[in-house]
């Protein structure tokens, strides 16, 4: 009995120091965790800290309490509605094959365009009609005030008549039956694309905005008028004017919760929510993205020249499961079209559905064949890339922003609303109601700059006043000797037609009879490219240019919209191409 006690005695303090062992080892394991957790509580606070601290004078970002608001979570510009992003780079424009046309107007540069966002394909038919709908809604045509807004944005559909060809069909047809809903929408001319490009913005950046809970939910369907629209331009400058000013639709802030005291409740540019202008691509871009030669490139050398936006020098494919085929919509000769029944070279004998030939290897359908699409520039004879061989575009026309006497800007209304008439009488409006009225820039925003001098510079170094072998260098700009050359001392001596509207309304037309005219080239003609269903081959090449007037419209001449890229040249973390570690 007492040997069990003794045992019991000597147990019991064994049995209490393995407790406070375990004890102990418990409570060092929960320090432990303790420790970790403060340090990646502290180590994140100093990431967020940093991120949210200015690194200029270490005040907060994005205070609660306010001070400077500013996008520190913006990651990268989302892709646009319909496009695919064209990653910029250095390439040879202009022609790389025989000019067996000896147009001798498209000599070979070197360029270079920034990174950019190109439509997959063309504007089709049935993107357009959205857009007419749209107007037709907004602007009912039944009103005068209105009329022109819808009928000037209208195709021409007659483009399809021929003196010696039955084409009603095409001409009743091709715009609005749902048969020809995804072919690319023609009978447009380069203002009505530049204004679809316009309208497209808006709308985009208005379900953005309504995404991003700066606008009433639907609004953009259930509550627009035509003196209630919104504009992304008059949102930016103005948003309390937006939606004709009713504050039930802006609201202030994310799904209007905001403070009433609070900074930067509308969204800005430095939101980073806005996406940039839809627009017409320059020549550049457009011959860039069309010719492809990403896919023709080892390292940063390109391995030769391409003919067409597909590697080979021929019009057929040469891969197994499509070998034979046609890679484009084109003309194959004098009445072969489409080819004989039942044997289509290419699948069609007009236009043909978007994205039915493969895409090159930017990913973009139908940049040769199909229909010759508009792009941005004035033609010339030449590329001037000894003045400029960066984002090379010719037609910069400066506007700035309308002041009315009241200091603030000035919308434009159905009570001053412009309207243009173009030479075939066709009368375009300038601008929508609800956008903000454009001047030309002046002397305010041109003194003492090396870059540029004056609001118009389509001619610059080609054919404007100094350009001219009659100009008089000694003289100046403001001596008489050197006002605006006459008629017969023009750099291109174009036909000068005149149409007008008299003081009842009535059409007056003056076409220029002049037998002494020997070009057709003057500011108003735009450069188009591609290659249609009614081109030969040759037309195909991307370096191939032909221009048209501005204010006229074909059967064969569509077109695509591109954006800029905002941020980076590329989002890729390596170049492309560099060599894996071994």
């Amino acid at each position: 009995m007492l040997q069990c006690n003794a045992l019991l005695l000597y147990c019991v303090p064994k049995i209490d120091l393995f407790l406070i062992m375990k004890r102990n080892k418990i409570m060092t394991v929960r320090l432990l965790l303790s420790l970790l957790l403060m340090v990646g509580f502290v180590s994140c606070g100093k990431k967020n800290s940093s991120k949210n601290t200015s690194s200029a004078t270490g005040w907060k970002i994005n205070d609660k309490k306010g001070g400077f608001q500013f996008a520190s979570n913006y990651k990268k510009q989302e892709t646009p509605p319909g496009m695919v992003a064209v990653e910029g780079g250095t390439f040879t424009m202009g022609k790389v094959q025989d000019d067996v046309m000896h147009d001798w107007n498209n000599s070979p540069n070197q360029q270079h365009v920034q990174s950019f966002y190109m439509d997959e394909h063309e504007v089709t038919n049935m993107m357009y009609m959205e857009y007419l709908d749209w107007v037709k809604r907004v602007f009912d045509p039944n009103e005068e005030n209105y009329k022109y807004i819808y009928y000037g944005a209208l195709p021409d559909t007659l483009v399809w008549r021929n003196r010696l060809g039955y084409n009603e069909t095409m001409t009743n047809y091709y715009l609005r039956h749902p048969a020809y809903a995804n072919y690319p929408v023609v009978g447009v001319n380069w203002i009505q694309a530049m204004e679809y490009a316009k309208w497209r913005t808006d709308r985009v950046n208005e379900n953005v905005l309504e995404r991003e809970g700066y606008l009433k939910r639907d609004a953009k369907v259930l509550d627009v008028a035509a003196d209630k629209t919104f504009s992304t331009e008059t949102y930016i400058n103005a948003p309390t004017q937006t939606f004709g000013g009713d504050e039930q639709i802006v609201l202030k802030g994310r799904r209007g919760r905001s403070k009433p005291d609070a900074k930067g409740v509308y969204a800005t540019r430095s939101s980073g929510v806005f996406l940039p202008d839809y627009r017409l691509p320059t020549e550049a871009e457009w011959e860039y993205a069309a010719v492809a030669n990403v896919g023709n490139r080892e390292y940063n050398l390109y391995k030769g020249q391409k003919k067409y936006p597909w590697s080979g020098m021929y019009t057929r494919a040469g891969k197994r499961q499509m070998r034979g085929d046609q890679l484009a919509n084109y003309k194959q000769g004098k009445g072969d079209y489409g080819g004989i029944a039942g044997w289509s070279d290419d699948g069609a004998d007009i236009t043909q559905i978007v994205k039915s030939y493969p895409p090159n290897d930017f990913g973009l359908y139908d940049m040769a064949g199909n229909v010759n699409e508009w792009v941005a520039d004035v033609y010339r004879p030449i590329v001037d890339d000894e003045a400029n061989d960066f984002n090379y575009y010719r037609g910069n026309v400066y506007f700035k922003n309308k002041i009315g006497e009241d200091g603030k800007i000035e919308l434009v209304t159905t009570d001053n609303i412009k309207y243009d008439t173009l030479s075939n009488g066709k009368i375009i409006a300038r601008n929508f109601p609800g956008q903000i009225a454009q001047v030309a820039v002046d002397e305010n925003e041109t003194y003492l700059r090396q870059n540029f001098d004056r609001s118009d510079n389509r001619n610059y170094r080609d054919g404007d006043k100094q350009s001219s072998k009659y100009y008089k260098f000694g003289g100046g700009d403001n001596e008489e000797a050197n006002a605006e050359l006459k008629d017969n001392k023009r750099m291109y001596n174009s036909p000068m037609h005149e149409v007008k509207s008299d003081s009842i309304g009535m059409m007056v037309r003056k076409y220029d009879k002049s037998s002494k005219r020997t070009s057709l080239i003057d500011d108003n003609v735009r450069v188009y490219k591609g290659g249609s269903w009614r081109d030969r081959a040759y037309w195909l090449d991307p370096a191939q240019r032909r221009f048209f007037p501005q204010d006229m419209a074909t059967d064969d001449i569509g077109f695509r919209c591109a954006m800029s890229k905002v941020g980076p040249k590329s989002n890729k973390k390596t170049a492309r191409g560099k060599p894996k570690a071994k």
